[in-house]
């Protein structure tokens, strides 16, 4: 099958040379190598060729798209999401806007347990079709490829249940599904006092059972206090590392943790939230493969102080940027918008934040050698905006959605 597009605008986020780039570090991210007036083929789900409309070669394509006025740009990867999960937290919503915080929520047994009582008490198939329709939800916002975690289960059955569900969505998706396995999201309610039986039953019993079954490709703690400390974290990194499970956690989203050194230290493929980074958090970073992500989103939702975005890329480093779609405390998959919050509060050009939901979002999921740019061989999971004056105009007319149309596979 080929499919030919004609009259792009600008074909955006190119690579043009042999060497495959990894991800777009420090001032780099203020690069977006952009090709104006172009065409582009596509075979068999494959990125074959493109060029400029001046150059067109006689092609012979099954299906031609005629693209003028629009562009078109590298599918979004979404890094970081609990896109699983059975009923959203609305009642926590209007508590903190009467003044509860989070950590004030979660200890009367709101929060992550509230989600977890409920998916327990779902049933696996309206599980799965309600999660199903919010993938397609946030495909018809750009999303092409994204990772989904369990961790709202909370027991071995629950968590499970979760990753049996994101398998299904990996087998029924058109776009690539990575699954993270978060049973160390919180303590269950009956592991209050008995915190260490909970980690012995995540490391001698659920890990066995989730690497046997090949159900995840990540393992995640919540690297936090009052959650998992270092040393708790350190633990389960250490377990998980036995079955080839590579860490990606959550690091620093209320205090300094600890997490992002111990995230470097067991060569985690992301560390992500971070609103809480400084000087030592951005040193452990320097040199390391661990990549930054942010999820302005949850800052956003939860009235926090937002990820110091400018003094890490300024740094040298390189920054991903992703939704945390989760019903507590971002009940949002919608990538444009996080743009917006990127580039208005965490002073992110529209370059910079868009490499972070390309290159950067399919490092964060070690998918760069498939996803993230147009490459000839990469996979063609393309976004076709709606007639745009400028690539900053997607942030910039924020609410609204600018995609028309995705090519998938």
């Amino acid at each position: 099958m080929h499919k030919l597009i004609i009259n792009i605008s600008s074909l955006c986020n190119i690579e043009t040379t042999d060497e495959c780039i990894d991800r777009r570090s420090g001032a780099e991210m203020s690069v977006l190598p952009v090709l104006d007036n172009a065409w582009l083929l596509s075979e068999n789900g494959i990125i074959h060729s493109f060029g400029k409309m001046a150059d067109l070669p006689e092609i012979h394509a099954d299906e031609t798209i005629d693209a003028t006025g629009k562009m078109v740009l590298p599918a979004w990867v979404d890094s970081h999401t609990h896109l699983v999960f059975a009923a959203p937290r609305d009642g926590e919503f209007t508590d903190r806007i009467k003044g509860l915080s989070y950590e004030e929520i979660a200890r009367r047994g709101g929060g992550i347990l509230n989600s977890a009582r409920r998916l327990n008490a779902m049933d696996e198939n309206e599980l799965y079709e309600q999660s199903l329709a919010r993938l397609h939800a946030v495909m018809a916002t750009g999303t092409g490829a994204i990772e989904i975690k369990s961790g709202y289960g909370l027991c071995l059955e629950g968590e499970l249940k979760m990753l049996r569900v994101i398998r299904r969505l990996k087998e029924n998706a058109p776009i690539p599904v990575m699954a993270s396995f978060l049973a160390a999201h919180a303590y269950p309610q009956e592991y209050k006092q008995n915190k260490e039986g909970y980690i012995n039953l995540i490391i001698n019993e659920m890990l066995p059972i989730v690497a046997g079954e090949g159900l995840a490709d990540f393992m995640d703690a919540f690297c936090e206090e009052g959650f998992f400390g270092v040393p708790e974290t350190d633990r389960l990194l250490e377990a998980a590392a036995k079955y080839g499970l590579r860490p990606k956690i959550h690091a620093n989203q209320l205090h300094y943790s600890g997490g992002v050194q111990v995230g470097v230290k067991h060569n985690a493929l992301s560390v992500d939230h971070l609103e809480c980074v400084g000087e030592a958090e951005i040193e452990s970073l320097k040199g390391s493969v661990t990549m930054p992500v942010l999820l302005p989103g949850a800052a956003f939702f939860l009235g926090m102080h937002y990820q110091p975005a400018r003094k890490i890329i300024d740094a040298g480093l390189p920054v991903c940027l992703a939704t945390d779609y989760n019903p507590g405390s971002c009940p949002s998959g919608n990538i444009p918008l996080m743009l917006t919050i990127a580039c208005t509060q965490l002073r992110m050009t529209p370059e910079e934040a868009v490499n972070a939901v390309t290159i950067n979002g399919a490092a964060a999921l070690g998918l760069q050698h498939d996803l993230g740019t147009i490459k000839v061989g990469k996979k063609a999971n393309l976004i076709l905006t709606k007639p745009i004056p400028s690539l900053a105009y997607i942030p910039y007319d924020y609410g609204n959605n600018n995609i028309e149309w995705m090519v998938v596979g």
